[in-house]
């Protein structure tokens, strides 16, 4: 059996990877959820603990965006089988311009909670029944609003300093990213017309291509 640990995007619950299907008699799935930071708390030791849900040898990683960030950096920590990123980056130097502006700024100290908290005005105030289903969707994956954990998960992304990756990484990246866009990322397996909100969305690609990429 080969055990798979996701580890979903910034404030976002485990069940952004319930449409994900694997065989289950190859694949056994253990999504993890979000910890809170402890204060001050470094990127290193957050991986490190977030490796104490992991309990099973050669772990196959997966994480998406800020999540594949954290599974790099609990990679650094573990032998894995494989590491996989989906619409997330593999060095600082991915990270688009306006987010590094953002952390030239300092932004991170204040922008999540407001950000998080407006989704509920979105669904509140939506036109349209398209409108209505992405809030929808929105208040059911993004349900991570604990202050302290975002305020630390956006400073940590935008100032996260790695230049240098492992070369066995996985990359998945939508051509239509729009947090990641796709002209900043290099050396990955594209998926085109995928945003990255893809892990939902394209869910079916992910079943059925995620078992090749694993392998035996």
């Amino acid at each position: 059996m080969i055990h798979v640990y996701l580890v979903p995007g910034m404030a976002a619950n485990p069940s952004i990877f319930d449409p994900i299907k694997l065989p289950s008699d190859r694949f056994s799935l253990h999504p993890l959820a979000w910890k809170i930071p402890q204060p001050n708390e470094s990127m290193s030791s957050y991986a490190k603990r977030m490796l104490e849900e992991v309990t099973h040898e050669n772990p196959v990683l997966i994480g998406v965006s800020f999540g594949g960030v954290v599974v790099q950096e609990m990679a650094k920590n573990v032998n894995y089988k494989k590491l996989i990123i989906i619409s997330s980056v593999k060095t600082k130097a991915e990270l688009p311009r306006s987010m590094r502006f953002s952390k030239a700024l300092g932004l991170y100290r204040i922008a999540p909670v407001g950000l998080v908290r407006h989704v509920n005005l979105l669904s509140e105030y939506a036109v349209t029944e398209t409108l209505k289903h992405k809030a929808e969707l929105y208040q059911k994956y993004l349900s991570i609003t604990d202050p302290v954990y975002l305020h630390w998960a956006l400073e940590h992304m935008l100032c996260w300093d790695q230049t240098t990756y492992a070369k066995d990484l996985i990359h998945i990246h939508g051509t239509a990213d729009p947090v990641f866009p796709f002209k900043y990322i290099k050396d990955c397996i594209p998926v085109k017309g995928g945003t990255h909100a893809m892990i939902i969305s394209r869910c079916k690609w992910f079943s059925k291509n995620l078992p090749k990429l694993i392998g035996d």
